[in-house]
């Protein structure tokens, strides 16, 4: 097959023919239809993950068809069609008994910890537990972006942050999960202001449902800029960036009471968090990490219903040769990433 390959951390990837995977007894192994292009994947092609192992392969946000079943496979068959969440959980731990399987203690992530799906085919474990079947009346290109960015919007405002009706709810950095949390939060009756740095993903924010947005390149304090707008603080708010300043700027743009969801990945693990108001203001500090394939149900059905659109927030569609240099300017700008998702097509 072919696939996306890179050899060390930072230098440019490459499409190489490499071996067909094999599925595991548990097993599937997916032709990849569509494959979103997610900053988790720069992240790891940066070596700010562990557990990567080299050569290795990208891209955890997928849909396609069955191709081959392993032995012991139950529910599926070569020819569905499916996605995947990108937490693919064990089925047995602790976590996934409680239903908590985007914490599952033996996790594993295509695109991290083995090779994922910038490739035309993947192979993914623990089968039964893990693929979500993908309706005929839905495109792969709206499957592929509700993998990763869709659904852990979809979890991180609707039951992390638990957003209600009237409430504000601000969104620092509007690629893929930020423009997703505007389109959940509008949806759901919230008001949202949004916050980035690019104009054209301003733009799509107010399409997508913003009451109000914040250009962080023209004012001097991004959070006063929040407690402007929504008169003396958000209600909710969410880091869909990852950086030491959007993440303290969503804890400083909450009222009193707040509540701070943490979903983008911030490099090195870890970052200063204005603590003091995190206490003088009883601020919640919450992470979100997906979503587990059992929940998706709810998601698909007001997908199917209109309510929401993940496929509007698709705005690039290229093939699997493009790949490589449009994962490298991720790093150039983080606005490069700020104007909706790209999708990549490796049957094409």
């Amino acid at each position: 097959m072919r696939a996306v390959v890179f050899g060390e951390f930072g230098t440019m990837p490459a499409v190489q023919e490499v071996p067909d995977p094999v599925p595991a007894p548990d097993g599937v192994v997916v032709r990849v239809e569509a494959t979103g292009l997610c900053r988790s994947d720069w992240h790891g092609w940066m070596g700010h993950d562990d557990g990567i192992t080299l050569p290795h392969v990208p891209g955890h946000e997928l849909a396609g068809r069955v191709e081959t079943v392993g032995a012991s496979v139950l529910t599926w068959r070569p020819g569905d069609r499916v996605t995947v969440p990108f937490v693919c959980a064990c089925g047995r731990c602790d976590a996934c008994a409680a239903g908590e399987q985007q914490v599952c203690e033996a996790q594993e992530q295509p695109g991290f910890t083995h090779w994922g799906s910038f490739a035309e085919l993947v192979p993914l474990r623990h089968a039964d537990t893990n693929l979500v079947a993908v309706p005929d009346s839905m495109s792969f290109l709206t499957a592929a972006s509700l993998g990763c960015r869709f659904a852990t919007a979809y979890r991180a405002v609707a039951e992390r942050g638990r957003v209600r009706p009237g409430e504000w709810l601000a969104v620092h950095g509007c690629g893929g999960v930020g423009l997703s949390a505007v389109m959940i939060a509008a949806a759901a009756g919230a008001r949202v202001v949004a916050v980035d740095v690019a104009a054209r993903a301003l733009e799509l924010a107010r399409e997508f449902g913003a009451a109000a947005t914040v250009d962080a390149t023209a004012v001097p304090d991004t959070a006063a800029a929040v407690r402007d707008a929504t008169n003396g603080g958000a209600d909710v708010s969410v880091d869909a960036l990852g950086s030491a300043a959007t993440c303290a700027a969503s804890v400083l743009s909450l009222r009193r009471r707040g509540r701070h969801v943490q979903v983008g990945l911030l490099p090195g693990g870890g970052t200063p968090v204005p603590m003091d108001r995190v206490v003088s203001y009883e601020i919640d500090v919450l992470g979100s990490h997906g979503m587990a394939a059992h929940a998706y149900p709810r998601l698909m059905r007001q997908v199917a219903a209109g309510n929401l659109r993940p496929d509007l927030l698709v705005t690039s569609v290229i093939g699997l040769d493009a790949a490589p240099a449009a994962l490298a300017a991720m790093g150039e700008r983080p606005a490069a990433v700020t104007a909706g998702m790209t999708v990549i097509t490796p049957q094409v």
